[in-house]
């Protein structure tokens, strides 16, 4: 895993494209997918985009999140595989697991399953469920999927049974799947404390996320002696000027370089544990973007 106490690691969202009305260039993200586990980032973060609509604000034409993971984990050695994440309502249990085990399996124990509730209403119709049904859909789904990613795997059907008769392969390889909760997902900081390996959750100010940070300390000490993980996404335009001053923007910051260890030892000094940098290269290469994480910033935070 990535989460790991009093340390800061760094993933990359993809597509790292400009946010147009265009699909997902297949060949240009694996090449930044291969140059981020050259330099050493962390993970890699995939979404599940069901259906693009106007009440999504990303116009990127998502590529199937499984069929994109297949690729990853073929054209990466070492980084993480995670999914920020999939609509678990949405999909079938049993298809998460199929294809979490084949994800796990290609990339070698590499993959990560995150997963949320989704939250668009329109999307819910367009698939005949309910979203005021997502948080109890959530936490049925979350059962059948972790029963069946353990190593002593319980296929369970609608009713709730163990189906000795069927099985879900390939077997799984090593330790279990990592489930992160990505988002509220309709429950309880307790449920995901006592259920997920760690939580993914949204840009905030410091200050706002400190307060959520104090949250989620006090639900864990509620329902587990275990360590969860915390890590938040961001989204980053990094400047060609080394001491721009930070400026927070929608979800995220723009900034130079010292502007953003500064900003970055913070959130570690807060408790953030991971930071998935949602890139924005305005006139700026996504690969010297990285280059310049790799080589000035993530030595100083290490």
């Amino acid at each position: 895993m990535f989460f790991h106490r009093d340390q800061l690691s760094f993933g990359i969202v993809l597509p790292a494209q400009t946010r147009t009305l265009a699909d997902v260039q297949f060949d240009v993200q694996l090449g930044i997918a291969g140059h981020a586990d050259r330099l050493g980032f962390d993970a890699l973060w995939v979404r599940d985009v069901p259906l693009n609509s106007e009440s999504y604000p990303d116009p990127i034409g998502h590529a199937d999140p499984w069929v994109f993971l297949g690729a990853l984990a073929t054209a990466t050695s070492n980084i993480r595989l995670a999914t920020g994440a999939i609509v678990l309502p949405l999909r079938h249990p049993l298809h998460i697991a199929k294809a979490s085990l084949s994800v796990a399996a290609l990339s070698k124990g590499r993959f990560v399953l995150g997963l949320g509730s989704g939250d668009r209403p329109s999307e819910y119709e367009m698939f005949g469920r309910d979203v005021e049904s997502r948080k109890a859909l959530f936490q049925t789904h979350w059962e059948r999927l972790a029963a069946a990613l353990r190593p002593d795997q319980a296929v369970i059907n609608e009713d709730g049974q163990v189906r000795g008769d069927f099985a879900i392969r390939p077997s799984l390889q090593g330790t279990s799947i990592p489930m992160v909760a990505v988002g509220s997902s309709a429950q309880s900081l307790e449920w995901i404390a006592r259920n997920a390996a760690g939580w993914m959750t949204y840009y905030r100010s410091l200050s706002v996320q400190k307060d959520r940070l104090t949250l989620w300390r006090n639900a864990q000490t509620k329902v587990t002696t275990e360590f969860r993980g915390f890590g938040q996404s961001m989204v980053l335009e990094l400047l060609d000027k080394p001491d721009a001053t930070y400026e927070e923007i929608n979800l995220g910051g723009r900034t130079g370089r010292r502007g953003l260890i500064d900003t970055l030892s913070a959130m570690r000094e807060a408790g953030i544990q991971h930071v998935a940098f949602n890139l924005i290269s305005e006139g700026r290469p996504a690969t010297e973007v990285m280059d310049e994480i790799a080589a000035g910033i993530m030595p100083a935070l290490r």
